[in-house]
């Protein structure tokens, strides 16, 4: 099976690429959403994260205060690695763990931080969602409601334009600041483009 890795910077429109190719019924692993289930009540990555940044880290309910963690790590790498120490390597057993469960020509491994955690050889090919610094800073300002300082500095923490450009495989284009129909249109058809590409690779390897 062909796995592609799907990756961008923040606000890049890695969800939307995402949901087209689920639309085709390709399998899609999303490296986040296991994140999140990782860190729901009573897991034992919860427990960690309690240990290593106390309980002030959790909401008065017992769950993880995102808002809290996002803050701190964002200020401070160390804090930053310490929960990537925690994290990555259990979404990476989660993601094995879905891909023995496939039977598929390809599928999509959706991983933002696929360059970051220096984990590019995990996938056989890479999917680069890309667009302007300044949309990535307007599309996530209109959907997170965080001021421009501080998406700067969550862009300025991961890897650079230029750089996934230079490692992309394939490279979608999203350069609309607002999602409209024509846009959805313009990235269905890029999409479909690489699906028939990634099924006629996924044959020649049969």
């Amino acid at each position: 099976m062909l796995k592609v890795g799907l990756t961008g910077g923040i606000g890049c429109g890695k969800t939307t690429v995402a949901k087209l190719f689920a639309q085709l019924n390709i399998p899609v692993i999303d490296a986040d959403e296991i994140a999140h289930r990782l860190v729901s009540i009573g897991q034992p990555a919860l427990a960690q994260i309690e240990q290593e940044f106390g309980e002030d880290i959790l909401s008065p309910d017992g769950s993880l205060n995102r808002r809290k963690l996002k803050e701190l790590i964002f200020s401070d790498p160390k804090q930053k690695q310490k929960l990537e120490s925690i994290l990555h390597p259990l979404v990476y057993q989660a993601i094995q763990a879905e891909l023995k469960l496939l039977n598929t020509a390809y599928c999509i491994i959706s991983i933002p931080l696929l360059f970051e955690t220096k984990m590019s050889h995990f996938v056989d090919r890479i999917l680069v969602i890309d667009c302007a610094v300044e949309t990535q800073i307007e599309r996530v300002r209109r959907r997170d409601n965080l001021t421009i300082e501080k998406i700067q500095s969550i862009i300025d923490s991961q890897a650079s334009r230029s750089f996934r450009i230079e490692k992309a495989d394939d490279l979608i284009e999203n350069q609309d600041a607002i999602e409209n129909s024509d846009t959805n249109d313009k990235l269905a058809e890029q999409v479909k483009k690489l699906h028939n590409l990634y099924l006629s690779l996924s044959t020649c390897r049969d």
